[in-house]
This record gives structure tokens, C-alpha cells and sequence, in this order.
């Protein structure tokens, strides 16, 4: 038994109880002032417990080597734990600290405290919202998946277009979070095999994940992905089960001879032959016929792309395509 300072209480006085180990009740004997001295703590009745202690700076300083403990000098060493009387009742717990306040509750998610929501167990963008009165998307929160060959332009035009809008808009790019893995980096140009493929799908994961979050707390989010129409299980099904069935995909398909000339201004790895660009522009034909709006741009720059695009939305969350 201790102060609440911290101060071991030296063993009772007077015959001790062999059979409990503690001084009988009307022999116990508190160490403090006399009875009637200022600061004394004296029980209400017998064998009841004594208040708490008022808090104490801190512990009493030993006394030199050598120098013997007097009896009920506090710097006395603690009696062995005893097991208490019959009877006995634990003092109540000691008063807080002065200025140390008590600490609060952490935040729960659930009152909005951290600006953070659970995402739902279903998607959240069930359905294309409601187009706005002006032109364009104005100030909907939508997802958008930008679908185009390597040299499209897709990254380009999808941040220049998430940075413009009135509202919070984040543009997630599969290559970057791809790219996400340093070590064990498996580079399709190396020769694609099960590795880059798992990458891939690992990617898209992530990024639906990434689109279903920032769609939860009210901020809209655009994708881009080289998302071939012959390979509907991991292309455009692939991103409606990770985004929701709101997703609404737009073709960007410019000309080949475009499409070449911006691959050479790349570098890296993510620079690719003449003949994987004209491969990949090939198949990316396929979308027309496909009921997906496709956009042109062979002759536009960035901005007006851009603009086009939040057009060709507008009309898509009126009428929405079929796929």
C-alpha cells in the first residue's frame, strides 16, 4: 500500500495478527501527524478506510549511508505484501493529478470527427447523376474511366481536366500507382508474363479502391487505362466491378500517325516500339461501333480535349451509353 505520491507506508506498529499478518483494527496505526495536528486524516468510524492522501511532490529524498530508518520515517523500506484483514476495504481511488486533465475519447469515424467515411459494402455510385442546368458537368460528382493507346494523350488530358473543374476532382492514373512497386518491378516491355500481369491487376485493384473513397467523401475522380474491347473481363467489366456501375468510360482515339509521334517524345519505360503502339491503336478500333463515345483528337490541344471531354460527359450523365 502507497501514498498517491508514491510514498511506501512503513509496516504497522504493535502486535501483528500471526494469522492475517496485520495489526488488529483498534492497534493500527496510520503514520502522520498527531491526532488534532493540521493535516491529519483521521477515519470516520473504526475500520473504515482512510481518505486518500493529498498528493505529494514526490518522493523523500534517502537519508546518507549508514544512517539507521527510525520508525515511521518514510524512507523506510515497504513491508512485504501482506494479505489484508477480514473486513478490509481498498481505499478509493486517488483525485487526478492537478493540471493533467483526463483524456479524451478518440474520435469515432462514424460522427464524422475525422473527415473519413466507411466506404459502403457496395459501390457507391449505383447510378450516372443528374446532369446540371449549365453546360458541361459543372459541379456533379461523377467517376469517369478515360480509355485510350499509349500516345493518346489520356494522362495529360485527365489531369488538366480533373485541375479545371469547380469541384474537388482527382485523377488517378494506372501507370503511376503501377509503378507504385520498386522492387520486383515487372516491366511488361521486358516481355509480359504472369508477373506483369498480376501488377496489372493488383494496379486496378488499387485504383478502384482509390475511385470508391474519394467517391464515398464527395470528390470526384477520373481514370485512365489502355483498356483493350476484346478483352471485356478485365477491361470494361474489370473497372465496373471495382468502380460501380456509374463509371462512365470515354474513348480518347486520336490517328495513328499522332499516336506515333507523341510515343517518340516519351522515354523510359514507358516509351514503346512503332510496332506495340500500331498494335495496341489497332485493337483500340474496336471501340467504334462499341455505342462508347469516342473523341478525336489528332487535332486539338490539351485544353480544348479537355473541354470536349466535360461536353461529351454532360450528354453521357443525360443519356447514358449501354456497355
Amino acid at each position: 500500500m502507497q501514498h498517491t505520491g508514491g510514498v511506501p507506508l512503513p509496516p504497522p506498529h504493535g502486535p501483528v495478527d500471526p494469522a492475517t499478518g496485520w495489526a488488529p483494527h483498534h492497534q493500527a496505526h496510520h503514520p502522520g501527524p498527531p491526532p488534532g495536528a493540521p493535516g491529519e486524516r483521521t477515519a470516520p468510524h473504526p475500520g473504515a478506510p482512510y481518505p486518500p492522501a493529498a498528493h505529494q511532490p514526490g518522493p523523500v529524498p534517502p537519508p546518507p549511508p549508514g544512517t539507521p530508518a527510525a520508525p515511521g520515517d518514510p524512507a523506510a523500506p515497504p513491508a512485504p505484501p501482506r494479505a489484508p484483514a477480514p473486513g478490509w476495504t481498498a481505499p478509493p481511488p486517488a483525485p487526478p493529478h492537478p493540471g493533467h486533465a483526463p483524456a479524451a475519447p478518440a474520435p469515432s469515424d462514424a460522427t464524422g470527427v475525422t473527415g473519413h467515411q466507411h466506404l459502403p459494402p457496395a459501390a457507391p455510385v449505383a447510378a450516372p447523376p443528374t446532369p446540371p442546368a449549365g453546360p458541361g458537368t459543372g459541379g456533379a460528382t461523377l467517376a469517369v474511366l478515360l480509355i485510350g493507346p499509349a500516345g493518346a494523350g489520356k494522362t495529360t488530358v485527365a489531369r488538366h481536366w480533373a485541375s479545371n473543374r469547380p469541384v474537388p476532382t482527382a485523377h488517378i492514373s494506372l501507370d503511376d500507382v503501377r509503378e507504385w512497386v520498386r522492387s520486383g518491378f515487372a516491366d511488361p516491355q521486358t516481355g509480359w508474363n504472369e508477373h506483369s500481369e498480376a501488377q496489372y491487376r493488383l494496379a486496378r485493384r488499387t485504383c478502384g479502391f482509390a475511385a470508391r473513397n474519394f467517391l464515398a467523401n464527395g470528390v470526384s475522380c477520373i481514370l485512365d487505362d489502355a483498356v483493350f474491347p476484346d478483352r471485356p473481363v478485365v477491361g470494361l467489366g474489370g473497372w465496373k466491378r471495382h468502380v460501380g456501375p456509374g463509371l462512365l468510360p470515354v474513348v480518347l482515339l486520336p490517328g495513328l500517325d499522332v499516336v506515333l509521334e507523341r510515343n517518340a517524345e516519351r522515354s523510359g519505360n514507358r516509351r514503346l516500339s512503332d510496332e506495340e503502339v500500331a498494335g495496341i491503336h489497332g485493337r483500340m478500333a474496336g471501340w467504334y461501333g462499341s455505342g462508347l463515345p469516342i473523341i478525336d483528337n489528332s487535332a486539338w490541344d490539351v485544353e480544348t480535349t479537355a473541354r470536349a471531354l466535360d461536353d461529351v460527359l454532360a450528354r453521357a450523365m443525360a443519356s447514358p451509353p449501354s456497355w
